[in-house]
């Protein structure tokens, strides 16, 4: 009998028309750490158990198209941080939402949607 799979983590890979402007902006507003950059290949900036990655696009339709979600904890203070740089999406403010998370979202310089979430039932 074999042992059941089990899921640990997930990390986005997500589109970057230029990486090292990607990386450069989740270090500079979002207080994630480089991890590593190549410029025209691929990208990774980390923050705690969290990493995100980024691949080289050409096309800009192909990011303003692509998303991740992100739990946080002590949401209000991210939220706080990104309103104060103006990067918090006009259309998702934070907000509770009626699937049980407190949320808000940015886009990144590519158009990528990053939602921050908590859940309200934790």
């Amino acid at each position: 009998m074999s042992t059941p799979t089990k899921f640990i983590s997930a990390t986005p890979v997500l589109a970057s028309l230029d990486i090292e402007r990607s990386v450069e902006f989740f270090a500079s507003k979002l207080g994630f750490t480089k991890v590593h950059v190549a410029q025209g290949e691929y990208g990774i900036v980390s923050n705690g158990p969290v990493e995100i990655h980024f691949w080289a696009c050409t096309d800009r339709h192909i990011a303003e198209a692509t998303g991740c979600r992100v739990e946080v904890q002590a949401i209000e203070g991210l939220h706080a941080q990104c309103a104060s740089q103006a990067v918090v999406h006009p259309n998702a403010p934070l907000q509770i939402k009626p699937w049980g998370t407190r949320e808000f979202a940015i886009l990144d310089p590519d158009g990528n949607l990053v939602t921050f979430y908590a859940n309200t039932n934790a």
